[in-house]
């Protein structure tokens, strides 16, 4: 009898370590969000993962591992185990000629960063918010871990609601008599004197211009909000004072729209400077609530790519649906015309010049820019309570940020000559 039991738990065992966890990533997935959280830390404790682009949702396998099986059952993300036949087959099907499909190794969980003022801070921050669900782990960092050369322990960098211009969100028509406005503008003012900054806004530029070195040696960032065209705007600016007395105790220059320098920006050029400090709005790389017209027809469309010869913008529009609800913020959309040729869009508006999600490279690294707040509050406002990602977890707005933290670990393909 206890032969026949250590016969049987061989095979078993046998079984299992030729078997696979997949991950179903289409309307079968019972949570999509936490499902990234699972393939994250897996590549965080060395197992290996694929992502079958376009294979149902975009799919995970992973190696085989009690604790991940575990962790799937707890958090109820759907899954299933498979043996070699079966994950044979759906190898051979993804990489048929035939098939839009693409299997991606992932390697190497990526060390993330999110910058975001310490302390209070009266928006929730979406990604934040998703990163906390899936239960990746982050650290925050702000101005001084730029400025004292800390990002290069990192390789995926986020921004969100932030202003670079060093305008304070441009709140102060509404909000410059809000103790909240007040303490958030003294806060930046004492960061800038402990680095010996005049004004705030000199002190951004330096911030922008070293995060955009983190980009260049390799960095992966990622941007949401204000902080998409705020932070190119403030790159554009590198020479020129737009900041009015308001805010910085001086008045801005009167030339300064013909002294931006639209090759040093990433993403947008030729864009107009919104100078007047009581219209909130920086630019008119934003498109304006009235050009949206009902939130009842406002969706956006993502783009379909080759999986096999476009690999990078294929894992950043992985998703279970390929029209996505809009949502708006500071910055909701991007103006079309205002993007620079070499970006590639992502996902826009259809039959309109708006466009919610792009992406592009610089150097050695990327950066991936998506308008709006939150995917699942539409009309995010100041003092709002955060958005409850359990009741929004098989969102594919959120999924859209969470595939930006998986695209880092893919392993990079060797190019044909």
């Amino acid at each position: 009898m206890l032969r026949k039991i250590l016969f049987s738990f061989f095979i078993s065992s046998l079984l299992f370590a030729q078997s696979k966890i997949f991950i179903p990533m289409d309307l079968t997935q019972t949570d999509h969000l936490k499902a990234y959280g699972i393939t994250f830390n897996a590549l965080k404790n060395g197992l290996k993962a694929d992502w079958l682009l376009n294979y149902k949702g975009g799919s995970f396998m992973l190696e085989y591992s009690g604790k991940v099986i575990m962790d799937c059952r707890i958090r109820d993300v759907a899954f299933q185990l498979l043996d070699n036949i079966q994950v044979v087959d759906i190898y051979s099907f993804v990489q048929s000629d035939d098939q839009n499909m693409e299997v991606i190794r992932l390697e190497k969980a990526p060390e993330i960063a999110v910058y975001v003022p310490p302390g209070f801070q009266p928006w929730d921050d979406a990604v934040t918010l998703a990163l906390e669900y899936a239960e990746v782990k982050y650290d925050k960092i702000w101005i001084e871990e730029i400025l004292t050369n800390k990002l290069s322990k990192y390789d995926w960098l986020h921004l969100h609601h932030e202003d670079f211009t060093g305008q304070f969100g441009k709140f102060y028509s509404s909000y410059r008599g809000a103790r909240w406005y007040q303490e958030n503008q003294l806060l930046y003012e004492k960061e800038a004197a402990k680095f010996s900054y005049k004004k705030v806004s000199e002190m951004e530029k330096d911030v922008v211009r070293t995060i955009k070195e983190f980009i260049g040696q390799g960095g992966f960032l990622f941007a949401m909000c204000s902080a998409t065209d705020s932070y190119d705007i403030a790159l554009a600016a590198d020479n020129v004072d737009i900041v009015d007395r308001m805010f910085d105790g001086d008045s801005p220059d009167p030339n300064a729209q013909n002294k931006l320098e639209f090759n040093k920006s990433l993403a947008f050029e030729n864009f107009s400077l919104e100078m007047n400090p009581m219209v909130y709005e920086y630019s008119d790389i934003d498109i304006q609530v009235n050009e949206i017209g009902s939130e009842n027809n406002d969706y956006f469309t993502l783009f379909e790519f080759s999986a096999k010869f476009d690999p990078v913008p294929t894992m950043l529009t992985q998703n279970h649906v390929n029209v996505i609800k809009g949502f708006m913020g500071q910055t909701t959309m991007f103006r079309k015309d205002k993007i620079k040729n070499s970006v590639i869009i992502l996902g826009e508006r259809a039959g309109s010049d708006q466009v919610k999600y792009i992406h592009g490279k610089y150097g050695r690294g990327t950066f991936t820019f998506y308008g709006g707040h939150d995917p699942e509050d539409y009309r995010h406002a100041v003092n709002d309570p955060p958005t409850e990602l359990s009741l929004y977890k098989n969102s594919p707005g959120y999924r859209l940020i969470l595939n930006n933290i998986l695209f880092p670990a893919a392993k990079k393909k060797k190019q044909k000559t």
